[in-house]
C-alpha cells in the first residue's frame, strides 16, 4: 500500500493532473506516474496494475476534448477498436500468468524503450512526413501493428500513446491532429481491457486509484484542449529524462 503521509499523496494529486496533460499533449504520462507510485512505496508489478487501471480517466478525458477530431473516422476506429481489445486482453494474459520475474527482468527494458521512442518521435513523424488526407489506410500493416501496440499496452503500457501515434502516422493517411485524437482513443480502449482485468485477478492500490483518477481526468480534458499552446517539447524531454532515470534505477537496484 503506498504510503499515507500528505506529501506523499500530494505527491500523486500533481503527478496524475501532469500525466494527464502530458499524455494528451506528447503520450508517455504513464511514464510519469509508474515512478511516482515506485517512490510511495509500491513494489514495481503493483505499481504497473495501478498506474494502467488509473490511467483511465485521463484517456476519456482525452477524448472527451477531442470529440471532433474523432468525427468521420468511424470505419477507422472500429476496425482498429476491435483488435485493441484482443491485443490488450493478451497483454493483460501475459502479465498476470508469467512469473513475476520475467516482469521484473522485462519491465526496465520496456522502460528505456519506451523512454527512447519518445526521444526520437520528431525524427519519426519528420521521416514519415505529412500524411496526405482521403488516401486509403494501409490496413494490412495498421491492424497488425496495432495488435502488437495493445499487446504491449496490455502488459505495460508506458509511452503507448508514442507508439500508437507512430503506427497510425505511418499506416493511416489522415491530418496528425485526427490521427492524435485516434491515439487517445485506442488507448482510452486499451486502459478500459486492463481495468476490467486487473480490477478482478490483480493487486491494485485503490488508494492510489482514487487519488489518480480525477486528476488524470482533469489533466486529459485540459491537455486536449490546450494542446496546441503547450510546450511539447520540455514536456516529452522531462518524461525522456525521468523514464531513463527509472530504467536504469530497476536494472541496477
Amino acid at each position: 500500500m503506498i504510503s499515507a503521509s500528505p506529501g506523499g499523496l500530494v505527491f500523486l494529486l500533481l503527478a496524475g493532473l501532469v500525466a494527464g496533460a502530458v499524455n494528451a499533449v506528447a503520450g508517455g504520462g504513464s511514464l510519469l506516474v509508474f515512478p511516482a507510485l515506485l517512490a510511495v512505496g509500491l513494489p514495481p508489478l503493483q505499481a504497473n496494475v495501478t498506474n494502467s487501471v488509473a490511467q483511465w480517466p485521463g484517456y476519456a478525458g482525452n477524448v472527451a476534448g477531442n470529440r471532433e477530431e474523432l468525427r468521420g473516422q468511424r470505419r477507422r476506429i472500429l476496425m482498429t477498436s476491435a483488435v485493441a481489445v484482443v491485443g490488450s486482453a493478451v497483454g493483460c494474459v501475459l502479465l498476470l500468468t508469467l512469473p513475476g520475474a520475467v516482469f521484473d527482468a522485462v519491465v526496465p527494458v520496456l522502460v528505456l524503450a519506451a523512454s527512447a521512442l519518445m526521444a526520437v518521435s520528431p525524427q519519426i513523424k519528420r521521416w514519415i512526413g505529412t500524411p496526405e488526407p482521403g488516401a486509403p489506410d494501409r490496413v494490412a500493416v495498421l491492424l497488425p501493428a496495432v495488435f502488437l501496440a495493445s499487446v504491449y499496452g496490455g502488459y505495460f503500457g508506458g509511452a503507448l500513446g508514442v507508439i500508437l501515434v507512430a503506427t497510425l502516422s505511418l499506416c493511416a493517411h489522415d491530418t496528425l491532429v485526427r490521427l492524435n485524437a485516434l491515439k487517445g482513443l485506442l488507448s482510452l480502449v486499451v486502459a478500459s481491457v486492463t481495468v476490467v482485468v486487473f480490477s478482478l485477478n490483480a493487486p491494485v492500490d485503490w488508494l492510489a486509484v482514487a487519488l489518480l483518477a480525477p486528476t488524470t481526468l482533469i489533466g486529459g480534458f485540459l491537455g486536449a484542449k490546450v494542446a496546441r499552446r503547450l510546450p511539447e517539447n520540455v514536456l516529452r524531454w522531462s518524461v525522456v529524462v525521468l523514464g531513463f532515470a527509472v530504467g536504469i534505477y530497476l536494472l541496477v537496484k
